[in-house]
């Protein structure tokens, strides 16, 4: 009997999938949006939650904690300055998560994320979805600004 038991086993090996989960919240928080089954989807909101509940607390065990369940090590190779702030900037997910989003969630309580239902794969049918982070302060791209004609209609209205 599966009383009490919460995780969805999604058809893999205990290992596969937290390896599995732990790239996909890597990826959600660099890229800000990610496309999945629905399943998986529901999968990685959990962990992605409670991701954000560490970096919200900002301690180095928390960091600690962070780096270990998403399987986030340093770059490991040799690299010029330039490059290395570079990596630092748009890979690596634990600046990214605890000097980028977590503030941006200071004041939530939780439901950072949002899962948007898709159409069903043709191949077998799966239904696809997208889970991507609640707030517009950590939206991936930046708004194009108005330009002078589209400004004066907006502030007519």
């Amino acid at each position: 009997m599966r009383h009490l038991k919460r995780t969805a086993k999604l058809g893999r090996t205990g290992e596969h999938r937290n390896a599995m989960l732990a790239n996909m919240v890597c990826s959600l928080i660099k890229h800000k949006r990610i496309t999945t089954t629905l399943a998986k989807a529901k999968a990685v909101r959990s962990v992605a939650e409670k991701i954000v509940t560490l970096g919200k607390q900002g301690t180095v065990h928390a960091r600690r904690l962070a780096t270990a369940r998403l399987h986030a090590r340093g770059a490991g190779v040799q690299m010029t300055k330039a490059e290395k702030q570079k990596w630092r900037t748009n890979e690596d997910v634990i600046r990214i998560l605890f000097e980028d989003i977590a503030p941006a969630f200071k004041g939530r309580a939780g439901g950072y994320t949002r899962i948007v239902k898709l159409e069903q794969r043709p191949g077998d049918s799966a239904q696809k979805a997208i889970i991507e982070w609640v707030d517009e302060v950590v939206t991936a791209a930046p708004e194009p600004e108005a330009k002078e004609g589209e400004a004066k209609t907006e502030e007519k209205k």
